[in-house]
């Protein structure tokens, strides 16, 4: 079956307008859309989730043709593309491509991820991709850059049921031609054990903190997406909106 080019397409990133992952998201889309709309945070917006902005004004800054920088979070950015900016609705939201991985409950934090559950809940099919990479050492872009578009494209198939939530894609630390296969996952738990405050002192001696995960490498279950990036392999991951924990709820009942 033929892919057909998709008219509009909508980028957005979490990491900000300059960041490198949103060029390589470009490439990626360039191969699937006839046009292409990148609207984007001014500044890196690691962290924020799925917020918006309801306390403080939005404001446009047109960088370039279809480029666009908003003073807001990534759900921001969907939001303004699709009831602002687009003359027309986007047949798909591309968010990413994020320096590192985007595993577990990291999804909970993750504007990347954020950002495409805005897509959809604005009712626009949408995807997330995250490239893993090692503290100290060059991110592997050209792995998400090779297998982007033809995963997107296999996805797309599946249009019609990408309706309750987005999909996550996470690309491992490797070569394109040292990935192993591509997995059809579960979230799982990720890498995170803690969030701790940092402390430091400014020149003042007056204390600030930086808020940090401890992310330690280690195993998760067979079929997660973290086990599949430990693996060298490419996770694919369906997400929900849904968080009602059923097993619990089923005991509150009893």
């Amino acid at each position: 079956m033929n892919f057909q080019l998709l008219n509009n397409v909508l980028l957005t990133n979490d990491d900000g307008i300059d960041a490198p992952g949103l060029k390589i998201l470009e490439n990626i889309a360039s191969k699937i859309a006839k046009t292409i709309w990148v609207i984007a945070p001014e500044r890196d917006q690691s962290g924020t989730a799925q917020s918006i902005s309801i306390h403080h004004p939005l404001r446009i800054m047109e960088k370039s043709n279809n480029h666009f920088a908003i003073s807001g979070t990534p759900g921001d950015c969907v939001v303004m593309g699709i009831q602002e900016i687009l003359p027309q609705r986007p047949d798909l939201v591309l968010s990413g491509v994020n320096r590192g991985s985007n595993l577990g409950i990291e999804t909970i934090f993750s504007g990347t991820v954020g950002a495409a559950m805005t897509g959809a809940l604005l009712g626009i099919p949408s995807i997330a991709l995250s490239q893993n990479f090692r503290d100290g050492y060059p991110v592997q872009w050209n792995t998400a850059e090779y297998f982007g578009a033809k995963i997107i494209e296999q996805i797309l198939e599946h249009k019609k049921n990408l309706k309750n939530g987005c999909i996550n894609i996470n690309f491992p630390d490797c070569q394109y031609d040292e990935v192993n296969t591509i997995e059809y996952t579960t979230q799982g738990l990720g890498y995170i054990e803690n969030i701790v405050p940092v402390k430091r002192k400014d020149l003042r001696q007056n204390e600030y903190f930086w808020l940090n995960f401890n992310r330690p490498i280690k195993e998760d279950k067979i079929g997660t997406e973290t086990q599949a990036i430990n693996n060298k392999s490419i996770s694919i991951t369906p997400l929900t909106y849904e968080r009602t924990d059923f097993d619990l709820l089923n005991q509150l009942k009893k």
